[in-house]
């Protein structure tokens, strides 16, 4: 036994510096249990306290969750907020007219009282976190099926909120992780008075378009800066010109003395969805139906719109965040086919559940997991066909406005015609405002168009049991039906339907075509076929046992649960890709300026740029944010382990100061969401010397810089 021991230790020793190889999203409460020697020995030079601490300031103070789906940090201790410009893109979109173009022409608030506010935008702040996964498991048993679990464990949620939010002040989100098997409750505390203060002109924090889009090497300047807002006292309020700048609990500090190779880098934020778990047969149907209808249905959408949009700018701008998000993901989709496919990833997987299958068929373990494989694939094999179906359905409803708006107002409308007269003066004014909201912003041409070349998609492409009305239209002119429902329908405009509240008839709502249409779309997308019900309880209860029994076995080294939107904490390097020739850097870990110079294209929408960056590369007036070869860095790669969720996360130095901007991964590893590659895995970082002196030098917001805390070692 001693000569075993032995040995054991001295491979431990053998083992590399960094045990997790960089793989892992970690919750910051974990650090010191899990992480903090490792991370330690890659050069960092904090404690876990400094990173997380519930009665003490710490990093995790600066660290916000961006307007619900990315990440930003507070830069300043007058509540500066920096984030991507992709982030805060569809904000700035809003703000801007024809005339006053701030996606085009970038904009500098040179004072508080220039900074503008968007109708909608929040900044959530992490205050705790803890584990309550015995409370809630204590609440469930072997003998229920998912709904009776599910319901119980809801309801035990429901006291863990209220018990937490301390009278409503904070936000409390208990979470399921590791596939139900542990539970968490996260406090929050949320601002909504945030404003624009500035961004680079789209040319600048876009460039390179959907071409350069998970790309390297990038050169793109993804950033954008907003503040919070506070009442007098420091409490979150709705928007008010008696609002005062928040002041910080904690600001990061912003370092430009520039990273290397094998620097250690840590990137906090909010990551939206891993699927590390995944079940082998899952991956095949995302590779074979659900990701190919997705990247068919928005190339179609991204088609029409662009058609449109060159068009007219005030179309380019009505459409152009819708447009952004819808080319991210169509282009992340596609990479994910082939990054799977190529990597094999689901064969990967099947090994690995072949193992667990011998270990399950243990006499201790065959009770309980026996059934676990072949009642998850069986679910799969039974969902492959609807999964298309369900992605070419979203696919449409995610880009027709006029396919989901009936379904919206029409709800209302209908308690509205089953109301007596004096509940309708009473619901009016609400639903007339709801009605005018809706129709905001729109290009009716481009609705007609999107909405007849989805239906068509959907109606000749999904194999699979459609509406009957949409059945309907396979032997139909899709073009004429939607010109047709359009000159019909109530819902084809504010007027008709403003005129329809005086003049409410349940008829005529019950028999409009686009509400007749709309409800068919909604109701077969929230449908539960009774057919699956059995199969669907099953495979949610062998997921279950599927992760449980992989961690109790040992068959997965996986330590961290999977992505789901909760802050989590990712460490590792500044780390090269292979000598790529078509980066002008010395190191291919890094682009310059130079580079992003080499691309430019005269009137190209994606790689075109102002004459004062013309000039500015003439001038190479890049001060103090030059590298010692006098180069100015605009992007650099790390090998961070992040997803969809940490764009406008922190890339933070040993120290905790702020390095750069996570924007971007490479589409090589783009089988990141399910798989970790510690050789292909990058992540694409805005370099913060170019963020400076974008700020600084080329637009000479100085205001800007005299708020920040720069270091320069």
């Amino acid at each position: 036994m001693r000569r075993l021991n032995f040995v054991l230790l001295a491979l431990l020793i053998a083992l590399p510096t960094s045990i997790f190889a960089n793989e892992g999203m970690w919750f910051l409460m974990h650090i010191k249990r899990l992480n903090q020697r490792d991370m330690q020995k890659m050069g960092l030079q904090l404690t876990a306290e400094e990173i997380y601490s519930i009665n003490n300031q710490s990093l995790k103070d600066a660290i916000v969750q961006f307007n619900g789906g990315c990440t930003a940090s507070i830069i300043s201790s007058n509540g500066l907020v920096l984030t991507n410009h992709h982030c805060g893109y569809d904000l700035i979109a809003e703000l801007s007219t024809a005339e006053q173009n701030h996606l085009k022409n970038g904009f500098w608030a040179k004072s508080l009282d220039q900074e503008l506010s968007p109708s909608r935008v929040s900044v959530r702040f992490f205050v705790r976190m803890d584990d309550v996964s015995k409370r809630i498991l204590g609440q469930v048993n072997d003998s229920m099926t998912e709904k009776e679990r599910e319901a119980a464990i809801n309801k035990e949620i429901a006291k863990i909120q209220e018990e937490n939010n301390e009278g409503g002040k904070y936000t409390v989100s208990v979470r399921s992780f590791y596939q139900g098997n542990e539970f968490y409750y996260f406090v929050y505390q949320d601002y909504t008075d945030v404003r624009l203060v500035g961004t680079p002109s789209e040319s600048v924090g876009k460039y390179g378009g959907d071409t350069d889009n998970w790309e390297w090497p990038r050169h793109t300047g993804d950033f954008s800066l907003f503040r919070v807002y506070a009442d007098k006292d420091g409490n979150p309020a709705a928007y008010s010109e008696d609002n005062v700048p928040l002041q910080a609990k904690y600001h990061l500090p912003v370092n430009i003395g520039g990273v290397k190779e094998n620097d250690f880098a840590m990137i906090l934020g909010y990551p939206g969805r891993t699927n590390r778990w995944m079940p082998a047969e899952g991956i095949e149907q995302n590779v074979k139906y659900a990701y190919p209808a997705w990247v068919e249905g928005s190339k179609l959408s991204m088609d029409v719109m662009k058609k449109y949009m060159d068009k007219d700018e005030s179309v380019n701008l009505m459409y152009a965040s819708q447009y952004a998000g819808i080319a991210n993901y169509w282009k992340n989709r596609q990479g994910m086919i082939d990054a799977l496919t190529k990597h094999e990833t689901a064969a990967k997987k099947r090994k690995i559940e072949k193992k667990f299958e011998k270990w399950a068929s243990k006499s201790a373990n065959k009770a309980m997991y026996g059934d676990v494989i072949s009642n998850i694939n069986n679910y799969y094999s039974l969902t492959n066909e609807k999964s298309q179906h369900d992605n070419y359905l979203i696919s449409l409803l995610r880009s027709s406005k006029f396919a989901v708006l009936p379904y919206r107002v029409g709800r209302g409308l209908e308690n509205y015609v089953n109301s007596n007269e004096a509940k309708r003066k009473e619901l009016t004014p609400r639903l007339a405002g709801f009605i005018e909201g809706q129709f905001q912003d729109y290009h009716l041409p481009l609705e007609k168009e999107i909405l007849a070349a989805q239906l068509g998609l959907y109606s000749s492409k999904s194999n699979y049991e459609l509406p009957e009305l949409v059945e309907g239209l396979k032997t139909k002119d899709i073009n004429t039906y939607v010109e047709a429902i359009f000159n019909l329908s109530m819902f084809s405009s504010k007027e008709r339907l403003l005129a329809f509240l005086d003049y409410p008839d349940a008829d005529m709502l019950a028999n409009d075509p686009m509400y007749k249409l709309s409800m068919a779309l909604l109701d077969k997308y929230r449908e539960s076929p009774e057919a699956l019900a059995q199969p669907l309880n099953d495979y949610e209860k062998s997921f279950r046992l599927l992760v449980d029994g992989l961690r109790k076995s040992g068959i997965s080294t996986i330590q961290y649960p999977d992505a789901n939107s909760t802050l989590r904490l990712t460490y590792g390097k500044v780390r090269a890709l292979p000598k790529d020739a078509r980066n002008d850097a010395s190191v291919n870990n890094y682009t310059t300026f130079k580079g992003m110079m080499n691309k430019y294209k005269p009137n190209d929408h994606e790689f075109d740029l102002s004459q004062n960056m013309l000039d500015a590369a003439k001038a190479k007036d890049f001060g103090r944010y030059a590298n010692e070869k006098g180069e100015l860095v605009v992007n650099f790669l790390t090998d961070n382990d992040i997803t969809g969720g940490n764009s406008g996360s922190p890339v933070l130095n040993g120290k905790g100061e702020l390095i750069g901007l996570a924007f971007d991964g490479n589409i090589e590893a783009m089988a990141g969401d399910v798989i970790f590659d510690k050789d292909l895995q990058r992540t694409i970082n805005v370099d913060m010397r170019y963020v400076l002196w974008l700020i600084d030098k080329y637009s000479n917001a100085t205001n800007i810089i005299d708020e920040l805390t720069v270091v320069t070692k």
